[in-house]
């Protein structure tokens, strides 16, 4: 199996890769990585996820380890998010930002047990900007920081769905619903130690789990046959994509980048500014006591046409915004998108038309996120 960056290839490979191809999955580019995006039916992969379960290879994601004796308030001057406060075991959704403010990405931050006695976290990053976001660590380090790319030493899968805990619980043999949702902790599988966490990215209950390579496709293989076992699905990216904008869940380089801020993204609540000074901070506060921009929001449109990335939205004639993600809802069997409108028209019920192609369309801002799990 292939185990990192592959020698004979321009990109690279998961652990699992070779199990993917054998499978039949159909393989991409996906920021550097040749990823599956699906196996068989991105509908039928969504639905198995809502429903049953979903296992993806997420090994793409950056997983950044930093420790040291003063990795605590290093980290807490460069993310958005308190870190200070963080006990081993918590995990936070947080933003790296520019000094203007301007989202560099969207992150993870798990605060680890000591290491060696010191301080230490694991920072989980998208795909695409991990060069970027290590450059940025680099740019603003000091003496007693050590930082180590661990994204081809390790793998990274996700369990995701109604059942996904029930099947983890089974194969580790741990009791997963006492690990609360945002926590992680190390646990055993035989003799070999994983990092598992109550995570995810498609709106589901379930896990994610980074373990050794070589370890990774024992593990998947089992997760694999009791997901089938109770009518679950492998899936790919693609499925994922769905799962996470029914979830209105931003996604870097489509509702995020370095031209768009916290508060206009609608995601204030991953910003301290409080009794802190961390990169882009008196930007952020500056935007916020200000207004008067563009804001995300979802639409619902009436028509059973998809409004994909980049098309125009229009209020009563005039151009008022942009989608930035789009595609046909599976759960709901109607097309759903997000983009940005300024926000004089961003209420909930504000008819807009979406130009596809040259076609308008009716649509309506509707609450995000479109899909929400009961808690029961």
């Amino acid at each position: 199996m292939s185990t990192g960056l592959s020698t004979d290839r321009q990109l690279a490979c998961t652990p699992l890769h070779d199990w993917h191809a054998a499978q039949g999955a159909r393989l991409v580019d996906f920021a550097g990585w040749s990823m599956p995006v699906q196996y068989t039916s991105i509908v039928e992969e969504h639905l198995a996820t809502r429903h049953k379960v979903g296992l993806f290879d997420i090994s793409h994601m950056g997983r950044l380890k930093i420790s040291g004796p003063t990795a605590t308030a290093y980290l807490d001057r460069l993310l958005t998010r308190r870190v200070t406060d963080m006990k081993p075991g918590q995990i936070r959704y947080s933003l790296v930002c520019s000094e203007a403010g301007g989202i560099l990405d969207d992150i993870l931050v798990y605060r680890l047990n000591e290491d060696v006695g010191q301080p230490a976290y694991m920072l989980v990053v998208n795909a695409s900007n991990r060069k970027k976001i290590i450059q940025w660590l680099e740019d603003h380090t000091q003496k007693d920081i050590s930082l180590e790319d661990q994204t081809l030493t390790t793998a990274m899968l996700a369990v995701q769905g109604p059942q996904a805990v029930k099947i983890v619980q089974d194969l580790f043999d741990w009791n997963l619903h006492a690990l609360h949702y945002y926590t992680g902790n190390s646990v055993k599988l035989g003799n070999e130690t994983c990092y598992l966490s109550r995570t995810g990215y498609t709106g589901e209950d379930g896990c994610e789990i980074m373990c050794d390579p070589q370890t990774a496709l024992g593990i998947w293989e089992k997760l694999a046959a009791a997901a089938l076992h109770i009518g679950g699905k492998v899936a790919g990216l693609a499925a994922r994509d769905t799962l996470r904008l029914e979830a209105g869940m931003p996604l870097y380089g489509h509702e995020l980048d370095e031209s768009i801020n916290p508060v206009q993204a609608g995601l204030a609540f991953a910003v301290n500014l409080r009794k802190r000074a961390f990169v882009g901070r008196d930007a952020i506060a500056n935007i916020q006591s200000q207004g008067g921009q563009p804001v995300r929001v979802g639409l619902q449109l009436d028509s059973r046409r998809v409004a994909r990335e980049g098309c125009q939205l229009l209020n009563q004639g005039k151009e008022i915004g942009t989608v930035t993600s789009g595609t046909f809802s599976p759960t709901f069997d109607r097309p759903i998108a997000m983009g940005y409108v300024h926000e004089s028209v961003a209420a909930v019920g504000t008819p807009l038309e979406v130009n596809i192609r040259g076609q308008k369309q009716m649509a309506t801002i509707v609450p995000l996120p479109f899909y929400q799990r009961s808690n029961t």
